[in-house]
């Protein structure tokens, strides 16, 4: 440590040379140097320094405390130099710290922030504190006093709180904090410049299901490529934020949000860039957003109530094509979702939640073969909630996965018991929200849960939507195929209402189709959808799939859907939704589909007569009405199409020039809407070609001439009816040996499963056989086993030592001395006990005993040799 003290204490020399000091001198030069010693200390814990400055601008003296921090290892403090020119205040800012100390003001202390530059490169940021003084005596110049404190370490905590307080750490963007203080700034100025501005909040929901099902890793990677991508839209004015999980929010730029056409721009460009495939690993994810729009100051007028609003169109983008705006409703609607979210997370925990079952019936035996399990939550605050807004509600929540288990357990459990009742075959069907389906552990949830209910596979059926292969349709195909190849029956649910193609159809692993009840309730009203429903159901025939039809409520739902080789029908006509109390009684009641409803009654043969000319439509009625036909009639081909969608027809008879349409074009729309009718042509205008290529490609039955002779079109429409009903017959049959096919390969399979656990069975018995007996081969006593015959069956190898000669006894009479010692074991039967018997080298204690009988035969007898004690 530099010892030397400071200028004014030096020791005084007296004449004769020699040097002395008083007391007091000596007294304050001690004091100096504690102070001196104490100030070097404070110094280096408080890592600062200190230096004396002549006012204006002379540095006197500079402290070893600062010399240190500086890096400075010369040990002369009082070098005096300028303000200006001291070499370790940066020159950029040697000015700065100039004019401070010389606008001082006396007796005044003052402190800023500035740069020093060390010997080693090293720049540190000090906390400079200084004060003016009064010279020491009168009319000196004042003197100033400063310290400096290294401020570095202190200075990068503050930015790094400053950051974490303000900066999302996942994606480095604007927290909610900082946005909010944004958007409080923007609100601001939009009110000083009178100009309003638009605010958006995107939400990915795959960011919080990556996070879930794979790990936070995975949904913060996401949720790091969505934040790069919304950067590189460039819609943003500097204000982007990553509000947690998968939800961002940000203002649009000047211009992008003035219009309601440049905004709806803007968002489907974004939506378009945001839902593009993102690889992650060895998958790739294929991100689905929301958008929701708020405007300043129509929609909110500060900051909070500004996002709030914004979240809450969102909330009605998945009904509205993924973007919506806010609007009043939105609101009251946001809020009372968000009601039932907390309600919906209570109610899972208290287990408020409960399931009603709709039995599903097969139309060719009456019978009940399975049921659907729908959710449902009868809430205190607001009643009975519905399926459809409860699943919303889960999904935006993330609570589908613990929800969708939830409903998966207990239906699992709940057909065992009716299983367990004597109903062995019945199945139960989940719905399966698509969230669920792109968990990658899916298959094992259904089969943990399967395997905690004590269920077999072939107890459930998983009912998808073409909703659930808008994402990872390949991986999602997979995990269908491995449940359905364990036994898993696969439904695609609401078929017709997405867009699945016959090729993706094909490709899928599916064991049922449901026709949505959209269609199925307007087939005798709509022609559209009887032409639909019935197309949909050729085409799973097509494809070897039974059609189940929900929503079935009337007796001519089932009468069309009947004549159409309908398999199965679920709604109101059989059964509501019941409580499985409920559903436990109409099981044991053998409650079944009535047959005259569950199979086609026998009709009467309709016949449509179609012509442009109403009194050949009349004349033809007066003819067939003697035949007992029911006769139906139309002036057109539009007019006939009507009919045919409203009418079951057999055979219809048509003329072929008619206006707008003519007949050959008619009876090729009737063949491509309604195959199984009869079409014959009836006309005087032979366009000969046409009608030849109608004949051929099977349009046309048989084409007849005008004028008619009475008595041969009788003959032929009766042979057009004959042929309708033998090709009824025949339809009839396939159907009935498909069902056959269906049954004897459900059996197959079960026997098979049967065969399986046999097979397994007979294994595990071969396994404690083999067991048993080398355990017994390895008993140090000798044991011989005996048929009913007396014959001995089995000796282990003690036996073997102790009478080498029993070898020879095998399937046969044992020798002479175990024949003597069993009879005298038989004659103590009646007080058994062991008996001693000279046997081999030494004397045998033996004991007999019978085995169990099994089935009802007897199993013969066990003898147990030891050697008998000595001396005894």
């Amino acid at each position: 440590m530099d010892m030397t003290p400071p200028p004014g204490l030096r020791p005084t020399v007296d004449s004769d040379g020699d040097s002395h000091c008083d007391g007091d001198v000596r007294a304050s030069l001690s004091l100096a140097l504690r102070r001196i010693d104490l100030l070097a200390r404070n110094e280096h814990l408080c890592r600062a320094g200190s230096f004396e400055l002549l006012w204006p601008d002379t540095v006197l003296w500079q402290s070893a405390g600062l010399r240190a921090l500086l890096g400075d290892d010369r040990g002369d403090c009082a070098e005096a130099l300028a303000l200006d020119a001291l070499d370790w205040i940066p020159p950029r800012e040697k000015r700065l710290v100039a004019r401070l100390w010389r606008g001082a003001t006396l007796g005044e202390p003052f402190e800023f922030v500035h740069n020093v530059c060390c010997s080693d490169g090293r720049t540190l940021q000090v906390l400079h504190r200084g004060v003016l003084e009064p010279g020491r005596e009168p009319g000196a110049a004042p003197r100033g006093v400063a310290t400096l404190q290294d401020f570095t370490a202190r200075r990068v905590a503050e930015q790094q709180i400053e950051t974490l307080a303000h900066v999302d750490p996942v994606t480095g963007q604007s927290n909610r904090a900082h946005l909010l203080h944004q958007l409080g700034q923007a609100v601001h100025d939009s009110r000083m410049k009178e100009a309003g501005f638009t605010l958006l909040s995107v939400d990915i929901a795959r960011v919080a299901e990556l996070a879930t099902t794979i790990g936070l890793a995975a949904g913060d990677e996401l949720a790091r490529v969505m934040a790069q991508r919304l950067l590189d839209a460039g819609l943003h004015d500097g204000v982007l934020a990553h509000l947690g999980s998968g939800e961002f929010a940000f203002r649009l730029g000047d211009g992008a949000g003035q219009d309601r056409g440049a905004l709806d721009l803007a968002v489907q460009g974004l939506r378009t860039r945001l839902e593009q495939p993102v690889p992650m690993g060895n998958i790739e994810i294929l991100p689905r957003c929301r958008i929701g729009a708020a405007r300043c100051p129509q929609d909110a007028a500060d900051a909070r109530a500004l996002l709030a609003a914004a979240q809450a169109a969102r909330l009605d983008a998945t009904t509205k094509g993924g973007a919506s705006m806010f609007q009043a409703a939105t609101s009251a609607r946001a809020m009372r979702e968000l009601q039932l979210e907390a309600g919906l997370r209570q109610a899972l925990q208290t287990g408020a939640l409960d399931l009603a079952y709709q039995p599903q019936v097969s139309l060719a035996s009456g019978e009940v073969v399975g049921v659907e399990a729908l959710l449902r939550w009868q809430s205190d605050a607001w009643g009975l909630v519905g399926a459809d807004e409860l699943v919303a509600v889960a999904e935006r929540a993330n609570l589908m996965p613990r929800v969708g288990e939830w409903v998966l357990a207990e239906a699992c459990r709940q057909v065992m018991r009716w299983r367990e009742a004597g109903f062995a075959s019945l199945r139960v069907a989940v719905n399966v929200a698509p969230g669920q389906l792109q968990a990658l552990d899916f298959a094992d949830t259904v089969h943990r849960v399967l395997q905690q209910a004590g269920a077999p596979s072939a107890a459930l059926a998983l009912e998808i939507t073409e909703r659930a292969l808008d994402q990872d349709a390949g991986r999602v195909v997979v995990t269908l195929k491995s449940l359905r190849d364990s036994g898993v029956e696969i439904v695609l649910d609401d078929f017709g209402t997405g867009a699945s193609s016959v090729s993706s159809l094909r490709s899928l692993p599916i064991d049922l189709l449901k026709v949505d009840r959209s269609f199925v309730s307007d087939v005798t009203a709509a022609p559209e959808s009887a032409s639909v429903t019935r197309s949909i159901i050729n085409l799973a025939h097509g494809l070897q799939i039974p059609v189940l039809a929900e929503g079935v409520e009337t007796e001519g739902q089932l009468r069309m859907l009947v004549a159409n080789g309908c398999d199965r029908l679920q709604g109101f006509l059989f059964s509501p939704p019941l409580t499985a109390d409920a559903l436990g009684t109409l099981l044991a009641e053998g409650r079944r589909l009535d047959t005259h409803r569950a199979a086609p009654a026998r009709r009467t043969r309709t016949l449509m007569l179609v012509d442009d000319e109403p009194n050949i439509v009349a004349s033809l009625k007066r003819l067939f009405r003697r035949d007992g036909y029911r006769l139906l009639g139309a002036n057109s081909g539009a007019e006939a199409l009507e009919v045919l969608a409203r009418e079951e027809v057999d055979v219809i008879l048509s003329d072929q020039r008619m206006p707008g349409m003519t007949g050959v074009d008619f009876l090729r729309r009737a063949k491509a809407l309604h195959p199984h009718t009869v079409r014959m042509t009836l006309s005087g205008f032979t366009d000969l070609q046409s009608i030849i290529d109608a004949v051929n490609e099977g349009a046309v039955y048989k084409f007849l001439t005008k004028p008619w002779d009475d008595e041969r079109l009788r003959e032929h429409v009766a042979q057009a009816f004959a042929h309708k009903e033998m090709a009824d017959e025949n339809r009839r049959l396939e159907q009935a040996v498909a069902l056959a096919h269906q049954e004897q390969a459900g059996l197959n399979e079960r026997l098979a499963q049967l065969l399986d656990q046999q097979r397994h069975q007979s294994q595990l018995m071969e396994l404690s056989a083999s067991s048993l007996h080398d355990m017994v081969d390895t008993l140090p006593a000798a044991v011989l086993a005996f048929d009913p015959d007396g014959q001995l069956a089995y000796l282990n190898r003690r036996a073997i030592q102790l009478l080498p000669e029993a070898n020879g006894w095998l399937g046969g009479e044992p020798g002479p001395q175990i024949r003597a010692l069993l009879d005298r074991l038989h004659e103590q039967a009646a007080a058994p006990a062991a008996c001693r018997a000279p046997l081999g080298a030494r004397t045998q204690m033996a004991w007999l005993a019978a085995m169990p009988p099994s089935g009802g035969l007897e199993r013969g007898e066990v003898l147990l040799l030891t050697d008998a004690p000595e001396g005894s």
